[in-house]
């Protein structure tokens, strides 16, 4: 088995494990850099490597909102640690990622401990139209590619037709230069940050329950993009050993 990839500790805003926050506006950078960066990105970039059509989806159409998600992480990157020369993006593991001739989302993958997923809007809700999905909890990027938020929350008991409104209209009412962020809870039997599973398998997997020796959580960032009207969300996973967790109570 292979050492797993874990976090030390929760950032500051995350470590009150008591109660899941709302959404709330993001105070600082809306990307990060942990301690786990470097192991992270050694994962990502195999699994990019390897498995490039299970961990990454675009349409077509979805290319210019690709786009403006790559600039705008690259502008936020100097203060991350990245540095850049031209069209060079030096990460603060040492590793060097043409932007011009990598293909935006798996450049962004190569980049960044976060997955990121673009959502357009098609009639009346958005769609997933293009992810990079490396970290994936419990849940394929093939079943959801192409899908509007009601169908990617299918077989999810909870997401009534009721949330589905109200999520739609959250989703409808982001402001560009205002981001928003949540993050959930989960208990693992396993560290393995790629975990996919068809929405249709047996989840082993501990929502709230405080089972498992893992605790999983991902602080999940909203934003708008201006130009394109995206709407993205970025990921950003964490995976602490029981012992490196806050108190539970």
């Amino acid at each position: 088995m292979s050492t797993p990839i874990l976090q030390k500790s929760l950032p500051e805003d995350m470590r009150d494990t008591r109660a899941l926050p709302g959404i709330q506006p993001v105070r600082g950078p809306w990307l990060r850099v942990d301690d786990a960066y470097a192991a992270q990105m050694a994962r990502r970039v195999a699994l990019l490597e390897e498995q490039a059509d299970h961990v990454l989806y675009l349409e077509r159409e979805a290319l210019p909102a690709a786009q403006e998600l790559l600039d705008a992480a690259l502008e936020a990157s100097p203060d991350l640690g990245f540095a850049r020369a031209g069209d060079v993006v030096t990460c603060p593991d040492g590793r060097d990622v043409n932007v011009s001739s990598t293909p935006p989302l798996e450049a962004l993958g190569r980049m960044f401990q976060n997955d990121f997923v673009l959502m357009e809007k098609r009639g009346d809700q958005h769609v997933l139209t293009g992810a990079v999905l490396c970290f994936p909890a419990s849940w394929r990027l093939s079943e959801k590619a192409g899908h509007p938020l009601t169908d990617i929350h299918v077989p999810v008991r909870e997401y009534t037709e009721d949330l589905a409104r109200r999520v739609q209209r959250l989703f409808d009412g982001i402001k560009a230069g205002s981001p928003l962020w949540r993050f959930n809870q989960l208990w693992y039997q396993d560290p393995e940050l790629y975990q996919p599973r068809s929405a249709f398998e047996l989840r082993r997997v501990g929502s709230g329950l405080k089972e498992g020796p893992y605790y999983r959580t991902e602080r999940q960032t909203l934003l708008r993009l201006p130009r394109s009207n995206a709407v993205v969300f970025a990921i950003h996973t964490y995976v602490l050993a029981r012992a490196d967790v806050p108190e539970l109570s």
